[in-house]
């Protein structure tokens, strides 16, 4: 599940691209294919970082590559083992929610990013997230330790005041948030909800085939539904 709309980022050979909080590396796979870049994740997580690797080395054996090169890194977002301005493109997806420090982050973030180059962060966007705290007092601690939900005006704010400047926003993943909603209703650690299991096979289906008319049908209610906020910022020079 891929949040970041690649096609409206200039990614050219030779870019180095930071995913901080890469998880299982679904945006550092996403970035590899990119024509000839350098597609770096890292994470706190060292089963996730197991799980990326067997991914990228995956995409290898298939050739769904730009022809570049990938490496993965423990690394704290706090305090990133890269120079200052060392990558062209940095991406952080659904990572500020989890971090108590994140002005802290935000600086970090922007210290490794070049000036006039591109900044994508996403989060939780925060009327489906309220919803989902409010059905379960559980869902923040067990998806993951979310501990706050972003406003989005004063996350944008924290944003350019640390340098940043903003030209594109968008929400995405609307089919996904009636599945938190759900997962929430009958408890999020449940494993046994036959309702849970049968929505999350839909949302697996449609990942792996990309069907046209479910396709469409996110696209038309993210204006309302989409779960994440996803924005677009440049460092200013």
């Amino acid at each position: 599940m891929v949040t970041v709309e690649f096609d409206r980022l200039t990614v050219k050979p030779g870019f180095k691209i930071l995913d901080i909080g890469c998880g299982s590396g679904r945006h550092t796979c996403a970035a590899y294919q990119c024509r000839q870049v350098t597609a770096i994740g890292v994470d706190l997580d060292f089963d996730d970082l197991k799980e990326a690797r067997s991914r990228l080395q995956l995409h290898d054996r298939l050739g769904e590559h730009g022809g570049g090169i990938w490496a993965l890194s423990t690394a704290d977002v706090l305090s990133l083992p890269f120079k200052d301005s060392y990558f062209d493109l940095v991406i952080c997806s659904e990572v500020l929610e989890h971090i108590l420090s994140h002005r802290k982050a935000i600086r970090e973030i922007v210290r490794v990013l070049q000036p006039g180059r591109d900044l994508v962060v996403s989060v939780p966007r925060y009327w489906p997230e309220r919803i989902c705290w409010l059905l379960s007092p559980e869902y923040a601690g067990s998806n993951g330790g979310h501990v706050r939900i972003f406003k989005q005006k004063q996350l944008i704010s924290d944003l350019t005041s640390a340098g940043l400047r903003m030209w594109a926003r968008h929400f995405a993943h609307s089919l996904h948030a009636p599945f938190w909603w759900l997962k929430c209703l009958v408890g999020p650690d449940r494993t046994d909800s036959s309702a849970v299991d049968l929505y999350h096979r839909f949302l697996t289906w449609d990942m792996m085939k990309k069907p046209r008319v479910t396709g469409w049908l996110d696209k038309l209610l993210n204006p309302v539904l989409g779960k994440s906020l996803v924005m677009y910022f440049r460092k200013e020079m």
